[in-house]
């Protein structure tokens, strides 16, 4: 079904009316003859990410964008007129058309309101709202723990406090100083923490010792990661780089082997990365063994990213504590605090950390316990970024195009954007999607202010062909998952 986008345009007070764009809204350069706010491309990803967090339609999102492009100029230029009455503004509806402005003189009301954009007239200037806020920050470190949250909210003209004992807010409040008639306490279960990630290389300690990460893992929904066993025995507590509460171990073994991994609590995110040791991260891709004499890498919380060969698989090393076997030989150096830190092939990943000899100023050798043996062994599954290569049909085409999409999702094409065709003709496109799922391909075309559906190819396979024979104008391809998900190929030849 099609669905028309919504754009809003002026708003009185004396602003200057704003001209509606006739071209498409998200281009890659704002089409001749088009007026008004320019409409960015946005960052690949976002309509997507737009339609599965705010359940909207493409359609939806694009609107939502091209307004709230909009009808943020127009809210700057109210402030500035509005001065020491205004009382805050928001956006309302599915694509942000609305524009409501908040004022605490009812005579600027009718001078506000126009089209997309309404008045609304309170008690309090945003100002007062800021300065109430501000009495209880000064007063945040008599905070009950139940009373983690408060805000300005110009929606009700207030400032909210959230809490999950009411009682204990009031308390807060009254002991604060603030305007009580300017508050409202919502009963709210919010616990907020703050958020780690989890990465291959970074510091974690067991007490007063320190470790290092070797690579992120989960086991059904919980999250984790691969270690030295030596670090730590099973049960032991752990904490990040940071020194905040991470979780704990959940298997160790040493010697005879010499790996454990470690389940992480909500604060932490494990992520498929490596630290490169120079403000970056390698991502990890995959867990194939690289050969002997292959280049191998490794990052530690001591001595950070070091690189050299592998030597020997299938080592015996005898510490102190015993013999630990079937380890690999490498080049590459290490020192005390490395233990478990991540090596790495390329984008594979490899083992993690166990010992050795010499250090890295004068060079050495270490040792690594393998990390597809800790996979099996504890049931573990590697976290990684790679995905499956797009398919390599569609030859022939003009220009080609890849991505990947999920069950349900759509995708613009190209990058996510659009062509001009400045003549008449035959534009075609050729869809080669992964077996197994039904993808389907449409031409669309603008009319002036809407993308309507002129061809389209929705058999119940991955691969699709149209052809249509058009005049000069604007056109995009949309890609939709019917059911499946994966890599595709986009073929595209136009007039």
């Amino acid at each position: 079904m099609l669905r028309r986008r919504t754009v809003t345009a002026g708003c009185a007070l004396a602003i200057s009316a704003l001209t509606l764009m006739t071209a498409p809204a998200i281009a890659e350069r704002e089409p001749a003859g088009a007026t008004g706010t320019s409409a960015l491309k946005p960052p690949p990803g976002m309509v997507e990410a737009m339609q599965r967090d705010l359940d909207i339609t493409a359609e939806q999102a694009e609107s939502r964008l091209l307004n709230e492009a909009r009808l943020g100029g127009v809210e700057v230029q109210v402030r500035k007129k509005l001065t020491g009455t205004f009382a805050g503004s928001w956006l309302s509806g599915p694509t942000s058309a609305t524009l409501t402005v908040a004022t605490t003189d009812a005579s600027a009301a009718s001078a506000i309101t126009g089209s997309g954009v309404q008045a609304k007239v309170v008690a309090r200037t945003l100002g007062a709202l800021d300065a109430a806020k501000q009495t209880l920050d000064q007063a945040a470190a008599q905070a009950p723990a139940s009373t983690p949250v408060w805000y300005v909210d110009v929606r009700t003209n207030s400032v909210v406090v959230l809490s999950s004992q009411p009682a204990e807010a009031e308390s807060f409040i009254a002991a604060s100083g603030v305007d009580r008639a300017a508050v409202r306490v919502e009963q709210s279960s919010e616990r907020p923490q703050t958020y780690y990630d989890v990465r291959g290389g970074d510091a974690y300690y067991i007490g007063s010792s320190r470790c290092s990460v070797g690579f992120s893992v989960t086991r059904g929904t919980q999250g984790g990661f691969v270690s030295a066993g030596h670090c730590g025995s099973t049960g032991s507590s752990t904490s990040g780089f940071n020194r905040v509460a991470q979780g704990s171990f959940q298997g160790s073994s040493f010697p005879t082997n010499d790996y454990s991994w470690i389940a992480v609590n909500t604060n932490w995110t494990p992520q498929p990365w490596v630290n490169n040791g120079s403000g970056g991260n390698v991502n990890v891709s995959g867990s194939t063994v690289a050969v002997e004499g292959a280049s191998i890498c490794r990052s530690g919380s001591t001595t950070g990213w070091h690189c050299g060969t592998v030597q020997q698989r299938n080592t015996s090393v005898t510490y102190s504590q015993g013999t630990v076997y079937e380890v690999t030989r490498t080049s590459v150096c290490a020192e005390p605090g490395d233990s478990g830190g991540s090596f790495i092939s390329g984008s594979q990943a490899q083992g993690v950390t166990s010992g050795g000899s010499g250090n890295c100023s004068s060079g050495g050798t270490t040792y690594f316990q393998p990390v597809n043996e800790i996979l099996s062994v504890y049931g573990l599954t590697l976290r990684t970024s790679g995905t499956t290569p797009p398919p390599t049909g569609c030859s022939g085409s003009q220009q080609s195009f890849t991505g990947s999409l999920t069950s349900g999702a759509s995708a613009y094409q190209p990058n996510n954007s659009y062509y001009q065709s400045t003549v008449s003709g035959t534009h075609t496109g050729c869809l080669d999607g992964p077996n197994g799922v039904d993808f389907d391909l449409y031409l669309q075309q603008w009319n002036g202010s809407a993308w309507v559906n002129v061809a389209s190819g929705t058999s119940s396979g991955p691969d699709e062909t149209v052809s249509y024979s058009g005049a000069a104008g604007y056109y995009r391809y949309r890609v939709h998952a019917y059911s499946g998900s994966g890599s595709y190929t986009l073929g595209l030849s136009r007039p």
